[in-house]
Formats: structure tokens, sequence, C-alpha cells
């Protein structure tokens, strides 16, 4: 799901520190980049890729091109997704953070008409394992130790807990079929719902694991689609934050969506809304293993 053998991937920024970085990284876990845009820099390579100065010439001369990871700094986001949009891209997945959410808002209905699918801002990335990876997700000494094939598709909102509850459930005999870090803003391309959708047409997955936070509504939205049948696959989540139901309003949680707000978007609340369409829910990263063998054997 999301990367499969004919992927082939675009780096915008890909001559900024991020954007080699993770261009290396890709490369060595198999993932075919084929291309790199900077503006300005056409001409040049990283790791034998050739550089572009636009996605459109990067596009004519790979033409089957059909992912697009965006490395560029915040202020340079919109431009650049609009880019990959334009040239008819469908996947495009965010690394960079601190992308205003105006600018996010504009993203995501522009790839609504145009039929891209965004992953992010603030995504770690995608990661199939022994398939191909997207972005920086795992990153490069462990990341087979870390990541192995099975049942388990995981949606996280942080990208350090997609590696840390894919190592315990690798740990645990538990496979990954897909991994997605969704990134943790205020506005996302793609939320729970809308990966957990895909799941459910995946046959590689048979549990959805999902690790969410205190802010927004995007778990209770996922609660909402297993209530109404829309997601029929088992789903284990694990929330963070119940400590913050003690804190003054409006108090910002590291991610830029996790804020207290008037008592909404609380980890309990959340918590309650998915146990009551049936979710399994894990107090901490060890009990995961545990809830989703049960799902398995049932």
């Amino acid at each position: 799901m999301l990367i499969n053998k004919n992927t082939r991937v675009l780096v915008q920024g890909i001559t900024g520190k991020e954007g080699a970085r993770a261009t290396k990284e890709m490369l060595a876990y198999g993932t075919s980049v084929v291309a790199g845009v900077t503006p300005g820099k056409g001409g040049q390579t990283i790791e034998n890729i050739p550089v572009f100065d636009s996605v459109v010439e990067a596009r004519a001369k790979f033409p089957d091109i059909n992912t697009a990871l965006i490395t560029v700094p915040a202020p340079f986001v919109l431009d650049a997704v609009l880019e990959s949009i334009h040239a008819r891209i469908p996947l495009i997945n965010i690394l960079s953070e601190k992308v205003p959410v105006r600018d996010v808002a504009t993203m995501i209905s522009f790839a609504r008409q145009y039929g891209s699918q965004i992953i992010g801002p603030s995504s770690v990335g995608i990661l199939v394992p022994n398939v191909g990876k997207i972005g920086s997700i795992g990153g490069a000494d462990l990341i087979n130790a870390i990541f192995t094939p099975g049942p388990v598709g995981l949606i996280s909102k942080s990208g350090g807990m997609t590696a840390e509850i894919s190592y315990t459930l690798t740990k645990a005999g538990l496979g990954q079929s897909t991994v997605v870090g969704i990134g943790g803003d205020v506005l996302i391309g793609s939320d729970f719902v809308d990966i957990a959708l895909q799941f459910e047409r995946d046959p590689e997955t048979k549990v959805i694991v999902v690790f969410g936070e205190v802010g927004g509504t995007y778990e209770e939205q996922l609660a909402a689609a297993m209530k109404d049948g829309r997601i029929t696959k088992p789903v284990v989540a694990l929330i963070a934050g119940k400590f913050a139901e003690k804190l003054p309003q409006d108090t910002v949680l590291g991610h830029a969506g996790a804020i207290v707000s008037r008592g909404r978007g609380t980890a309990s609340g959340k918590i309650k809304a998915l146990q009551d369409a049936g979710a399994l829910i894990a107090e901490v990263v060890d009990d995961l293993p545990r809830l989703v063998k049960s799902t398995l054997q049932q």
C-alpha cells in the first residue's frame, strides 16, 4: 500500500541537508529515487541522482515519477507542493515542518481537485518493510531490525513512535504491512480515517494500530468511521497525553496539533470514543503486542 516495486520518487529540495540525507537513506533501503528538484541547481547530481530546476523538467525526463518527497524549508512548501500537484503526481509526502496552516489548507484543496494524496506536513515518512520507504522514517543504521514484514498496519502522529511501536511489534514477532507517519500538525493531508480506509482495502493488513495524542478530532473521526461500518478491520490504539488534562487550557504539547483547548481533544475523550467503537486500548507501548495478537487470534 502506498509504496510498491513501481514507486518512482522525486525529491524536491534534494540539494538541502534533509533532502540529501533522505535521498541517501531511501536509496540504501531499495527505494527507486529517480530525480531531484532545486531551482537554480539543475545539472548537478546528488547520490548520482540528476537534479532539475523544476518538476516539469524532471517529469519530462522521467515520466514514470509517481511520488514526490517535499524537503524544502517551510516558506517554500506550498509552491513545491503545487508544482507536484499540477504535474499530476499522485502521492506527495511532506517531510518539512512548521508549514503555515493556511498554506496546508490551500494544498489540500488543490490536491482534492487534481487527485493527489498528501501525507504530512511534518511526516517522518512511509515504509513498507523490505519494499521501500519514503522520507527519513527509521533512519538508516537499525532500520532492518525495526521494521519487518507482517500483518500490522501502523498509523502514527509521532515520527519517533513509528519506530518505537514497530520495534516493539517486531520483537514480539509481529511485522508490519505498511507504516505511515501522518504528522502531528493541526491540519494534515491524510488523517487516521484516510489511511485506515486504505488499510481496509489492503489484503496484507489484518489489524490496524494507531498512535494518537491530545488535540484535534482525528481520533474521534476514526471512531465514527468504525461505528458506521467504514472501518471493519480491528483497531488497537495507544493515545498519549492523559497528563495534559491537568494543564492550563491552550497549552501546546510538542506537536502543533497537540493543544489542550476548552476540554476538547482530550486523551480521555479520544480513548472513550475509540473504546465505544470497538477498538482495543493500550495503556503503554508494551501492551500493543498482546492486544494485536488477541485480535489476530480472534
